[in-house]
């Protein structure tokens, strides 16, 4: 905080499609997506629109024994484009309280649903996992920096290893290691199944972890050993789903439905915030009963469903209809691929990830040991503040840079973000500043 405060902060006051502008009238590329909610740009007019006509109704209402009709619209678009299975909607405000809920849910599902099943109420997750800063998401989290200090507030959980396949834990190689690393999530899972209500796992993309992929079919695999093992399934697509990984949600890309699954993130398309666990008609059910069974999710937000929210919620699912987003993404992803090439070449990138429209540039001190830099070294900050005197905003993970635009970013926008990426790293670093045409 001390350094923040001696460092000129920049104060946004505007944005306009891929580009925010500051106080004193500097435009910036948004690299980020303004952390990876906004898909469609900046003062989108179809979003502009929803928002002013709602406005002209009312801003906002309880779902406390009441509803609202852009939530209920809502709730039927998200199922219709949500995978096949998961039928029911429950709103939050944020990507925290969206995992909260899924916790919550799955540990009552088991004590109502299938008692007999054990006393399931605890979590897998992965190492290096993030879900949030809320203390139950903290609890399947495990990023040392961030939640060390809170220890003591949290309930226990397994974690088991990642696919984190750039430093592989246990120093096997893709694809002849055959994913070895699923075999101790299967022992985790039958030993332990009767206290485990669920398995909490970012699919195909590790985000705050440095944008860690999985290998293909890793999730599908997942999804096999939580049925065969009678463990739900959470999906965390707050980070991965609305298009981020190529497909509206990252786990329609091994066809896999989860029992649970938070989203929030991109759902207004940057706009208002508004989050949603979604879940299986076979859950649901688990919550019916008579007054006095109290059966009930006594779980609520003052904002749940909030009218704005939603409706420009629905005009964000309007827009990737009616521009195809989706379809026009696919050769902007191949273009980002190629784009990113070049920076192998530089002496300090140790690993490029991407999957979808999501980039992770992890930098290293030495690149044939995979030495990382030195925490105090703060190499991703300085890359990032040299990308910013360039006219591009970035945001670092550590020392890896993360490449995030808006769906919408078209290929010579991206062609700039990613050369001003290619020039800073150069430049921090003091390697070759030749970057790609």
């Amino acid at each position: 905080m001390r350094e923040w405060e001696q460092e000129e902060p920049l104060i946004i006051e505007r944005g306009k499609g891929p580009y925010l502008i500051d106080t004193e009238g500097n435009r910036y590329l948004d690299g980020t997506s303004s952390i990876w909610v906004n898909l469609h740009g900046h003062r989108h007019p179809t979003l502009d629109r929803a928002i002013k006509r709602q406005l002209d109704k009312v801003a906002h209402s309880t779902l406390f024994g009441l509803s609202n009709p852009p939530a209920i619209q809502l709730a039927r678009a998200l199922i219709r484009i949500a995978p096949k299975g998961l039928a029911r909607v429950f709103y939050s405000d944020n990507g925290s309280t969206a995992v909260e809920v899924a916790l919550k849910m799955a540990v009552q599902y088991w004590q109502q649903r299938s008692p007999e099943a054990g006393p399931k109420h605890s979590f897998l997750h992965l190492k290096l996992a993030y879900h949030g800063d809320t203390i139950g998401a903290v609890s399947v989290g495990n990023i040392e920096l961030f939640h060390s200090r809170f220890k003591s507030l949290l309930f226990h959980a397994v974690e088991a290893d990642p696919p984190y396949c750039y430093r592989c834990p246990l120093s096997l190689t893709y694809p002849s290691c055959r994913m070895a690393c699923l075999d101790p999530i299967e022992q985790i899972l039958k030993e332990h199944h009767r206290t485990l209500a669920g398995f909490i796992i970012e699919p195909l993309v590790q985000a705050a972890a440095g944008m860690l992929t999985s290998p293909p079919g890793y999730l599908k695999r997942i999804r096999e050993l939580c049925t065969k093992y009678n463990v739900l399934l959470i999906a965390d697509e707050v980070a991965t789903g609305f298009g981020r990984t190529g497909k509206m949600f990252a786990c329609q890309h091994e066809q896999v439905t989860p029992d649970l699954m938070a989203i929030s993130k991109g759902l207004t398309g940057g706009y208002m915030p508004l989050a949603a666990t979604l879940t299986t008609d076979e859950i649901y059910q688990a919550f019916l009963g008579k007054y006095e069974d109290f059966k009930t999710f006594f779980h609520g937000h003052s904002y749940t469903g909030n009218p704005l929210s939603c409706a420009v919620a629905l005009a964000n699912l309007e827009v990737f209809k009616k521009d195809k987003t989706l379809v026009r993404l696919q050769p902007k992803i191949k273009t980002m691929a190629r784009l990113l090439q070049p920076l192998w070449q530089l002496p300090h990138v140790g690993d490029i990830r991407q999957r979808g429209f999501i980039a992770a540039i992890e930098l290293v001190e030495d690149k044939k040991t995979r030495k990382p830099y030195p925490l105090e070294t703060r190499m991703g900050h300085r890359v990032t503040q040299e990308a910013r005197r360039h006219g591009l905003l970035l945001r670092p993970l550590g020392h890896i840079i993360v490449l995030l635009p808006p769906l919408s970013t078209d290929a010579l926008t991206l062609a700039r973000m990613v050369a001003t990426v290619h020039r800073a790293i150069a430049t921090v670093t003091g390697t070759s500043s030749l970057t790609p045409a």
